[in-house]
């Protein structure tokens, strides 16, 4: 199958701190691709390198068959940013047009190809209405419309629902299906592993700056097979560490007001867990067994809570190197 990415041996170092150390991995036509892992871990500096915004220490990335620093690359991609970078004082139509412009769209093309774009992102009743009022949702998607206005074959999407509500990021989720459905290959950073699972054929785990697991979610999943997740919440407060020291318990976390443990599959969980309530004066609300998730996958590849991994930001000095 053709790669429109392959990043071989990517290193990436600012003084003594080493951002990326031997990344690896290569991206297939036609497919939704995941990059996961903790802020931190190297994700936005891949990202970098592979729109051609930074040049690794070593290492090679290629993108469409081009060096990813090369024009023909670049003019080839769409790159969608964390936080959405419209002309919040122009409107819907207009970003677009400008959009075209930047691109190298041909001028007798642009409105119509801005007007196609409205039309599949939802958003052909606000043309004409200035940006700054639209919704964060409306804004996500038209940052992505923008991305778009030159069909690119490839996109980059990096985390492409933060700080949307449910519903603004089922619809977004949808469209990123659509694109892919017609044709447009997709690299996506996400912290919502949820998404990944619903959206990936393939992803990749990067942790300090390693790749330390690229799999398929489901065959990612499976690897923590050998093993029961369940999850109880109890009508007062419990110890943690208590329950960590049940018999067949092997990972103990807290999810709001319910833990989440890990254990082995010949462990009688449910009656281990009634005699501790019963022994600390509590009862079980609710308890459930679950299948292991793609959360649960992360946890154990990488050992960094999925919840914790999004309160620790890349090193700000990272960040001003990059440029």
């Amino acid at each position: 199958m053709e790669e429109v990415i392959s990043a071989e041996g990517l290193v990436k170092r600012y003084g003594d701190l080493t951002a990326l150390d031997g990344v690896s991995f290569s991206v297939p036509r036609g497919c939704v691709f995941g990059l996961l892992g903790p802020n931190g871990a190297g994700k936005s500096t891949t990202i970098r390198i592979l729109t051609g915004l930074t040049r690794p220490t070593s290492g090679k990335a290629t993108v469409l068959g081009h060096d990813a620093e090369a024009v023909e690359a670049k003019a080839r991609i769409g790159v969608v940013p964390e936080a959405s970078n419209v002309y919040e004082e122009m409107t819907a139509l207009d970003n677009l047009v400008f959009a075209g412009e930047l691109y190298g769209v041909p001028r007798d093309e642009r409105r119509s190809r801005a007007m196609e774009l409205l039309e599949l992102f939802n958003l052909s009743d606000r043309a004409r209405d200035v940006v700054v009022g639209l919704s964060r949702g409306m804004k996500r998607r038209l940052t992505i419309a923008c991305a778009l206005v030159h069909r690119p074959e490839l996109i980059f999407l990096d985390e492409p629902t933060t700080g949307l509500d449910i519903q603004s990021a089922r619809i977004l989720r949808e469209q990123v299906r659509e694109l892919n459905k017609g044709g447009v290959t997709v690299l996506l950073t996400t912290h919502y592993l949820e998404e990944a699972d619903q959206l990936c054929d393939s992803i990749a785990m990067i942790n300090r700056g390693r790749i330390v697991a690229l799999d398929t979610p489901e065959n990612l999943k499976a690897r923590v097979t050998g093993s029961r997740i369940v999850e109880v919440a109890f009508s007062g407060g419990v110890d943690e560490a208590d329950l960590g020291g049940l018999p067949g318990v092997t990972e103990v976390h807290r999810l709001g007001d319910k833990h989440r443990l890990t254990v082995g599959d010949d462990s009688d969980i449910v009656g281990e867990i009634a005699d501790y309530a019963r022994s600390r004066g509590v009862t079980v609300s609710t308890i459930n067994t679950l299948r292991p998730s793609l959360e649960d996958a992360f946890l154990k590849i990488t050992g960094v809570n999925p919840e914790e991994a999004k309160k620790d930001k890349e090193p700000q000095r990272q960040r001003r190197n990059d440029g």
